[in-house]
C-alpha cells in the first residue's frame, strides 16, 4: 500500500531486503538499502511535543489493524503519559515507554511487511524512462522468459523479454497519486507494481512467477508555493508595542521536503518602511511568517498599509509567488484566543450520519466583551475536508457534513483558527487530525485477470488441453477495502471442478491477497470442453460479507492426436504401360482431434517418388504422373504423410507399395550386338563352341526365350536354356577358317517378340606343318676367295611354313659345319655372312648345316645344307663338285670345314674314297632292294595311325619305265637312312645315304631329307578333307612315307648337276658321275602352301577358354 514509514520506525527495523532506485535524470540509479540502527532519541531526531504526538498518531493509524487490543491500549497509555511527562519535564519515563511501544510495533510490523523490490524515481519523468531492470538488477533470467506487468498501469510498462520497467505517456505526479495526497512532511510516496515471469522454454505448464515491488516516487520542484489568497489582511491595534509579532497566513506548497516553502520576504513602501519588518519562525519543520511592528501606529494618521509578501521554495530552480498583505490599524485588542490543547484528534466511524458530532475544539480569550468572543473556522483544509466536515463558528463543534468513506479517506488533517471579535482581532490555530474508523461495509472484491501467456477476454480464459497439472489459468486478487478483521478474507473455489487456488506471493497483507487459479488434473478437450469456475470470498467481519466472481475456462483442442492410417501398409498392383494421370489408389487417414486439428493434408515424403506419383492434398487420391516401366522398376515403395493443420502440426505416415505388372513390351536382347568365338581346328563334333546370353526384360512367360540357328545347315546347333552353341562338324582351318550364321531369339509372349544376332566362328591354327626350304639347293655351293672380307654376304637360306601366326614364324640357326665360327646366320632373315677372315687352313669346302624351326608349341623344323668353297681359284670345277657330292654322303654330325694342310692328302684320299664309295653304293643298292620289297607290302595295307615307323628314308623318285636315264650300277634300291626324331635332335644322324636312281634323262640323283614324327602320332588324314582349302601333298607311290599326309619333302632344284659357270652359286653340272641329283618338284607353290607346310603335329587336348571349346 501507499504510505509512510516514520524515521524512527525505519531506524529500528530489521534489515530491509530489496533494492532501492534513485535518479535525478532520465534514468534512475539503483542503490541497495543498508541496515542501520538509529537511536530514537539522538540529537538527529527532534523530539518536540508536536512531532512526537503526530508520529504516535501515525503509528496507531498504521498498526492498529495488526496489533492486539492490549497493545492498542498500551499505545493510548503511552500517549497520555507522554503528555504528562512533557508537561512535567520528566523525559526518562517517556523514553522507556515509547521505546517499548516502538519495539512491540516493530515485532508486529516486521512479520507483516514483505521483502519487496524497491526502486526510486523522480516524478514527472518523460515517457520511456528506464526505472529498473528486473533481469539485470535482480539476477532474473533475461532470455527465454516472458515478463508481463500485472499491476502498475497506466503509469508503468514492462519489456516482455528483459523485464525493464519504463514510464509511459501518463506521467507519475506525486501530488496527484491517491495515497500520497495526505502525507506528512518526510513521508515517502510509493507506487506498487507486480510483474509475472513465465518460462517460455518450459511453457505455461511450469507456472508463472509473480514479482512484487514498489517504486518510491521522489518529489521534484514542480509546484509553486501559493498563499491562500492573493490579498492577505492583517489587523494590528494602534498603540501596539514596538517588537510585537503578528502571524501572517502561511503559504502552501504541494511539494515536500526541500522543494517546499523555504523562505519569506517582505517589501514595503516608503510610508511603512520604518513601521514593519518580517520574521520567520520555525515550528515542527514549518516556517511561520510573522510581521514585526517596528514603529508606533496611529490609526488617526493612517489606518491601513499595503505591503508585498513573497514566498520562495527550496527547489532548484526555485519557485516563488507573492501576495498583497494589507495591514489595517484597529483599536487595541490585547489578548489572542488560546486553545485548550495544542493538538486535537478524534476517531470518526465511516458512514457516520450527516450532522454527527466528531469533536469540539475550545479556545479561551482573556479579553472581555467582544474582544473575548471567539469565532472558529477551518484553516488550510483540503477540499476533501471541506466536503466532509464543517465547524460551528460559535461552539467549535465539528460535524459530519458529507458521506464519510474510510476507503476513500482514512485520515483527515486540518487546522482550526480561533479569532476574537474585537476591532483589532487576534487569532490562533490548532492542528486537528481525525482517523476514520473502519466499518465492515465492503464485501470482498474478487479480481480475476490473466497471468503470463493466459489472456482473458469477456470473462473467458482459454487453456489448451495439454497443459500439465498445476498450470495457472488466472491470477485472482482478493481484496477488502475494510480494515482489520473486516479485511481478513477467505477465498475458495466452489463446485467440483479441477481447479484450485494457490497463493501467488508470500506477502502477509490480509487486505490484498493474490492467488493462482491452477489446474489440479489433466484436462481433456474430448471429455470436457469448458468449465464455469466460481470463486467465493468471505471476510471476517460481523456480520460477514461475501462476494463471488466467476470465470469461464474454455479448454482448447490441443493437437494431441496424430493422424493414423489403417492399415499402415497399402499394397496395390498396377500394370505398366499406363497413361499419365491414371489413378493408382485412394489413401484415407483419420484424426481423433477436431476442427483444424483434424483437417488433414496428404503428401508424399520421398522426393524421388514425387517425380513419379502425385497425391491429392485433400482427398488422398494417388495418381501416376509418368509412364511406368516394369523393366526399369518393378516395385515402388514410398511413404505418404497425413499432416493435420494444428499448431504444432502432427503427422502420421503409411507405406505404399505399388507392384508393377508386366506386359510383353520388350524384345529378347542378346548380351552383345555380335558374337565371335574361336575354336581349335580338329576339334571333334558336338563339342561346345561358345555360349550366348540372351535376356528379356519382361517377366514370366513374356521372358521365356527360345533360340534358333539361321540358316540351319546342320553344322551348328544351340541348346535352349544354356545358350551353348555346339558344332556338328570337325574343324579344319586349312579347309575353312571362318563360319558365320545368325541366332534368332523368340519369347513366349502374346504376340511373341523376337530379335537376331550374328555369330562368327574363327578356327584357330595348330602347328601341324613343318617349315620347308626353298633356297638354296643342298647340292649347290658358293665360292669365296681366301681374302674375302668379314661381314661379306655368303648365302641366304629361304624357307616357308604353311601354318599361321607364331606357327609360321621361322628361326634360322647353324647347327653344324662351323667349328671355327667363320660364318654367322641371321636368326630371322636366314642371311649367312662371313664372321672372320680366312686363314690358310680354311681353304677348301665348308658344309654348313642350317636348322630352320618355327615357333609353334611344340616347334617343328627342317634342315638345309649350305656349301661354301674357299680357294684362290675354282678352275677345277670337277673337284669342287666331287667334294660337294662327297659331303652329301657325309654324316651331318661330322664337320666339313676345309683343311689347307691336307690338300694333297685329300687328293689321294679322293681315289680311295671313290673306291670305297662304289663299294658302299653296291651295299646300299642291295639294302634298298630288300627294304623296298618290304615297304611295298606296307603300302598296300595303307598307313596305320599310331604305328611307329622305324626309319625315314630318302626315297628317290622312281625313274621312268622306258629307262632313258642311266641305271644303278647294282640295280638295287639304296638302303634308307635313319630318321631324325624330335627327341634325337641333339645327336644328328651319323650318316646320310642317298638312293641314286635314274630319274630322268639327266639322271640327276634326288635327295629327300626326312621329317621326324613322334611315335603314335594321330591320323591326320581326316584333318585335311577333300574340301580343304589347301591342296593335298602328293607323294610318290614308291615313297615309304607316301601314306603320310604331312611327310615333308626337301625340294631341290630340278637339275642338280655341277656346272662351272664361274658364279659363286653354282647350279651344278651333270658331268660329275653317272648319277645326278634331282629334287622332287614341289607339290605346292609358296602361295598355295602358305603357313601350313611341314608343320609338326602334336597331341592336343580339348580345353575351355573364355567359354569356347
Amino acid at each position: 500500500m501507499f504510505g509512510a514509514a516514520p524515521s524512527g520506525y525505519r531506524g529500528v527495523a530489521a534489515p530491509v531486503a530489496g533494492l532501492e532506485r534513485s535518479e535525478l535524470g532520465n534514468r534512475a540509479a539503483l542503490t541497495r538499502s543498508r541496515t542501520s540502527r538509529v537511536d530514537l532519541f539522538s540529537p538527529s531526531h527532534r523530539c518536540s511535543r508536536r512531532w512526537t504526538l503526530r508520529k504516535m498518531h501515525s503509528f496507531k493509524r498504521r498498526v492498529q489493524p495488526f496489533v492486539s487490543r492490549d497493545l492498542y491500549s498500551l499505545t493510548n497509555s503511552v500517549e497520555t503519559k507522554q503528555r504528562a511527562v512533557l508537561s512535567g519535564g520528566d523525559m526518562a519515563a517517556l523514553r522507556w515507554e515509547v521505546l517499548l511501544f516502538l519495539a512491540a510495533v516493530l515485532l508486529v510490523s516486521c512479520g507483516a511487511a514483505p521483502s519487496d523490490i524497491l526502486y526510486r524515481v523522480p516524478e514527472e519523468q518523460p515517457p520511456n524512462t528506464l526505472i529498473g531492470s528486473l533481469a539485470a538488477d535482480q539476477g532474473l533470467p533475461d532470455t527465454g522468459h516472458l515478463y508481463k506487468l500485472e499491476v502498475g498501469s497506466p503509469y508503468l510498462r514492462v519489456d516482455g523479454k528483459t523485464g525493464d520497467i519504463y514510464t509511459t505517456e501518463i506521467p507519475i505526479d506525486r501530488e496527484t497519486l491517491r495515497d500520497c495526497r495526505n502525507l506528512f512532511d518526510g513521508d515517502k510516496c510509493f507506487l506498487e507494481f507486480e510483474v509475472s515471469i513465465t518460462d517460455m522454454v518450459k511453457g505455461m505448464g511450469s507456472g508463472p512467477r509473480l514479482i512484487e515491488g514498489r517504486i518510491e516516487v521522489l518529489d521534484i520542484n514542480d509546484n509553486t508555493p501559493q498563499f491562500s489568497s492573493p490579498i492577505l489582511t492583517l489587523s494590528i491595534p494602534e498603540n501596539t508595542h514596538i517588537g510585537a509579532l503578528f502571524s501572517i497566513p502561511m503559504a502552501t506548497d504541494r511539494d515536500s521536503g526541500t522543494n517546499g516553502v523555504a523562505e519569506y520576504s517582505l517589501s514595503t513602501g516608503l510610508d511603512a518602511d520604518q513601521l514593519f519588518s518580517l520574521q520567520v519562525a520555525v515550528d515542527t519543520e514549518e516556517k511561520l511568517p510573522q510581521l514585526v511592528v517596528m514603529g508606533n501606529l496611529d490609526r488617526e494618521k493612517k489606518d491601513s498599509y499595503d505591503l508585498n509578501i513573497r514566498v520562495v521554495d527550496g527547489g532548484r530552480p526555485a519557485r516563488a509567488s507573492s501576495a498583497l498583505l494589507r495591514v489595517t490599524v484597529t483599536d487595541q485588542n490585547d489578548n489572542a484566543p488560546k486553545f485548550e490543547r495544542s493538538h486535537y484528534e478524534a476517531e470518526l466511524p465511516e458512514n457516520s450520519p450527516l450532522g454527527h458530532s466528531v469533536l469540539q475544539v475550545r479556545a479561551n480569550d482573556a479579553d472581555t466583551g467582544t474582544n473575548g468572543e471567539i469565532d472558529y473556522s477551518l484553516h488550510q483544509a483540503s477540499e476533501t475536508v471541506q466536503r466532509l466536515l464543517r465547524i460551528d463558528r460559535s461552539t467549535g463543534i465539528i460535524y459530519v457534513k458529507g458521506l464519510v468513506d474510510r476507503e476513500e479517506e482514512n485520515f483527515l488533517k486540518f487546522f482550526v483558527v480561533a479569532k476574537d471579535r474585537g476591532p483589532n482581532s487576534k487569532n490562533s490555530k490548532v492542528l486537528v487530525t481525525i482517523n476514520v474508523r473502519d466499518v465492515n461495509d465492503n464485501a470482498p472484491a474478487i479480481e480475476i485477470r490473466g497471468i503470463g501467456l493466459v489472456t482473458h477476454q469477456d470473462g473467458v480464459a482459454n487453456i489448451s488441453e495439454d497443459m500439465p497439472i498445476g498450470t495457472p489459468v488466472a491470477l485472482v486478487q482478493v481484496s477488502d477495502r475494510d480494515e482489520g478483521e473486516n479485511a481478513v478474507v477467505t477465498c475458495v473455489v466452489a463446485g467440483d471442478v479441477p481447479f484450485q487456488l494457490r497463493p501467488a506471493s508470500e506477502s502477509a497483507n490480509d487486505r490484498k491477497r493474490k492467488y493462482f487459479l491452477q489446474t489440479t488434473t489433466l484436462l481433456d478437450y474430448e471429455r470436457v470442453k469448458d468449465y464455469r469456475i466460481e470463486i467465493v470470498a468471505v471476510d471476517s467481519g460481523n456480520p460477514a460479507l461475501s462476494s463471488t466472481n466467476s470465470l469461464k475456462v474454455q479448454v482448447t483442442d490441443m493437437n494431441d492426436n496424430t493422424p493414423s492410417f489403417s492399415p499402415t501398409m497399402l499394397e496395390v498392383d498396377f500394370a505398366e504401360g499406363n497413361q499419365p494421370g491414371d489413378k493408382v489408389l485412394d489413401i484415407v487417414a483419420t484424426d481423433a482431434d477436431s476442427g483444424t486439428n483434424a483437417e488433414l493434408a496428404y503428401s508424399i515424403i520421398e522426393r524421388s517418388a514425387s517425380r513419379l506419383f502425385e497425391i491429392d492434398t485433400n482427398t488422398g487420391e494417388v495418381r501416376v504422373k509418368n509412364l511406368l516401366d516394369r523393366e526399369e522398376t518393378e516395385r515402388y515403395e514410398f511413404r505418404v504423410a497425413a499432416a493435420d493443420k494444428g499448431l504444432p502440426s502432427k503427422t502420421g505416415t503409411a507405406t505404399v507399395v505399388i507392384n508393377v505388372l508386366d506386359r510383353n513390351d520388350n524384345d529378347p536382347k542378346f548380351m552383345l550386338s555380335g558374337y565371335s568365338f574361336s575354336v581349335i581346328e580338329n576339334m571333334p563334333p558336338l563339342n561346345p563352341v561358345g555360349v550366348v546370353t540372351v535376356t528379356d526384360a519382361d517377366k514370366g512367360e513374356n521372358a521365356r526365350v527360345r533360340l534358333f540357328v539361321e540358316p540351319d545347315n546342320g553344322k551348328f546347333v544351340i541348346q535352349n536354356g544354356t545358350g551353348t552353341i555346339l558344332s556338328s562338324i570337325s574343324f579344319d582351318r586349312e579347309k575353312e577358317s571362318t563360319y558365320t550364321f545368325r541366332l534368332k531369339a523368340v519369347d513366349a509372349g502374346d504376340p511373341p517378340r523376337s530379335s537376331y544376332v550374328g555369330v562368327t566362328i574363327n578356327v584357330l591354327d595348330e602347328n601341324d606343318n613343318a617349315p620347308y626350304v626353298t633356297k638354296p639347293a643342298n647340292s649347290s655351293y658358293t665360292y669365296l676367295t681366301p681374302v674375302t672380307a668379314p661381314d661379306t654376304r655368303v648365302e641366304v637360306v629361304e624357307a616357308e611354313d604353311i601354318d599361321y601366326g607364331p606357327n609360321a614364324e621361322l628361326v634360322y640357326t647353324i647347327t653344324g659345319g662351323n667349328p671355327y665360327g667363320l660364318f654367322h646366320i641371321s636368326p630371322t632373315s636366314g642371311e649367312i655372312t662371313l664372321a672372320q677372315e680366312f686363314t690358310g687352313k680354311h681353304n677348301g669346302l665348308h658344309r654348313l648345316v642350317v636348322r630352320v624351326s618355327d615357333k609353334g608349341k611344340p616347334p617343328r623344323h627342317t634342315t638345309a645344307l649350305v656349301h661354301v668353297f674357299v680357294n684362290d681359284t675354282k678352275a677345277n670345277v670337277s673337284l669342287i663338285e666331287a667334294l660337294v657330292g662327297h659331303s652329301l654322303y657325309t654324316p651331318l654330325d661330322r664337320d666339313i670345314a676345309g683343311d689347307p694342310n691336307n690338300a694333297l692328302a685329300q687328293r689321294s684320299n679322293i681315289l680311295y674314297g671313290s673306291l670305297a664309295g662304289i663299294a658302299g653304293v653296291i651295299l646300299v643298292i642291295v639294302a634298298v632292294v630288300v627294304i623296298r620289297h618290304r615297304l611295298q607290302k606296307d603300302t598296300k595295307s595303307g598307313y596305320q595311325a599310331g604305328k611307329k615307323e622305324s626309319k625315314d628314308l630318302y626315297a628317290p623318285k622312281q625313274g621312268p619305265k622306258n629307262g632313258k636315264g642311266k641305271k644303278s650300277k647294282k640295280g638295287k634300291a639304296p638302303k634308307p637312312a635313319k630318321p631324325l626324331e624330335e627327341d634325337e635332335e641333339a645327336s644328328l644322324q651319323k650318316g646320310l645315304k642317298f638312293n641314286l636312281i635314274n630319274d630322268n634323262v639327266n639322271d640327276s640323283p634326288r635327295i629327300h631329307l626326312p621329317l621326324n614324327y613322334p611315335p603314335g602320332s594321330p591320323d591326320l588324314g581326316r584333318h585335311y578333307r577333300s574340301n580343304s582349302p589347301l591342296p593335298s601333298i602328293q607323294l610318290q607311290p614308291q615313297s615309304p612315307s607316301a601314306s603320310k599326309k604331312h611327310q615333308a619333302v626337301q625340294d631341290l632344284p630340278a637339275t642338280n648337276t655341277f656346272v662351272g659357270t664361274g658364279d659363286n652359286n653354282s647350279t651344278g653340272s651333270d658331268q660329275y658321275s653317272d648319277y645326278s641329283y634331282k629334287a622332287n618338284p614341289p607339290k605346292y607353290s609358296n602361295k598355295q602352301v602358305g603357313p601350313y607346310a611341314n608343320t609338326a603335329m602334336y597331341n592336343r587336348d580339348i580345353y575351355w577358354t573364355n567359354r569356347v571349346w
